[in-house]
C-alpha cells in the first residue's frame, strides 16, 4: 500500500513537472482542440445530464463546454466538494452568470456554498448520464491518477445505487497528462475513455 502511495505520488510531481512547463497559450488551444472533440461525440451529443468540473489552471479548460453545454439546454451539475472529507455531491447550475455568483473554495474554484440547499443534487433525482472527469494523469489503459482525496471514486461508487447506474466517464486530458502507467489499486475507478488531442 505505501509503496503503491509513493508510486503516485511521485507520478503526481512528474506530471504536475510536465503541464507547468506548457503555456497558457498552448492550454488554451489544446482546450479548444478537445472541446471541439467532444462537441461531436456521440456520448455527450445523446446525454441530458451532465456533470462537468470548472478547472483549475492545470486543468483542460472546461469554459466553453459549460457554456456549449446552456446553448444546447442541457442540465448542467458541478460539483461541491466537502474538504474535510472524500464526499463530493454534483449540484446543478443554471446558467454561466449562476456560476459566477457561486463563491471560491480555497482550491480557488466555484462551487455552490456548503448550506446552498436550493440546488439539484444529480443522485436526488434523475442521475447522471455522463460525468466529464478531471485528473492529474491518465494511462491508455484508461486508467486515472487523482489528486489523491478520492472524491470521484467514491462518487461513482454512489452513482452504481442510482436506479439509472453508472454514468459514461470521459475524461478531459492536455496530451502532457497521458502516462505509459498509472499505479492503480482496487478503489480506483477505471474510466470509459480519455479525450485528448492525438498526433493524427
Amino acid at each position: 500500500m505505501a509503496a503503491l502511495r509513493a508510486a503516485k505520488q511521485a507520478l503526481r510531481k512528474e506530471v504536475k513537472r510536465r503541464v507547468a512547463t506548457v503555456t497558457d497559450d498552448e492550454k488554451r488551444r489544446q482546450s479548444l482542440v478537445v472541446s471541439q472533440k467532444l462537441f461531436s461525440h456521440p456520448k455527450y451529443v445523446s446525454s441530458q445530464r451532465i456533470a462537468v468540473f470548472l478547472s483549475m489552471k492545470d486543468e483542460l479548460n472546461t469554459q466553453e463546454i459549460i457554456r456549449d453545454m446552456f446553448k444546447c439546454g442541457k442540465s448542467c451539475f458541478i460539483p461541491r466538494y466537502e474538504s474535510t472529507s472524500s464526499h463530493m455531491d454534483m449540484l446543478k447550475v443554471n446558467s454561466l452568470q449562476d456560476i459566477e455568483t457561486l463563491p471560491l473554495t480555497s482550491w480557488n474554484i466555484r462551487q455552490p456554498a456548503k448550506d446552498d440547499n436550493s440546488r439539484e443534487e444529480a443522485l436526488a433525482s434523475g442521475g447522471l448520464d455522463l460525468i466529464l472527469m478531471p485528473g492529474l494523469g491518465f494511462d491508455h489503459a484508461r486508467n486515472r491518477l487523482g489528486r489523491g482525496k478520492g472524491f470521484y471514486d467514491n462518487y461513482l461508487e454512489r452513482c452504481k445505487k442510482h436506479p439509472k447506474g453508472k454514468p459514461y466517464t470521459i475524461a478531459l486530458a492536455f496530451k502532457e497528462q497521458l502516462c505509459e502507467k498509472v499505479p492503480v489499486d482496487d478503489h480506483d475507478v477505471p474510466i470509459d475513455e480519455v479525450l485528448y488531442e492525438d498526433e493524427k
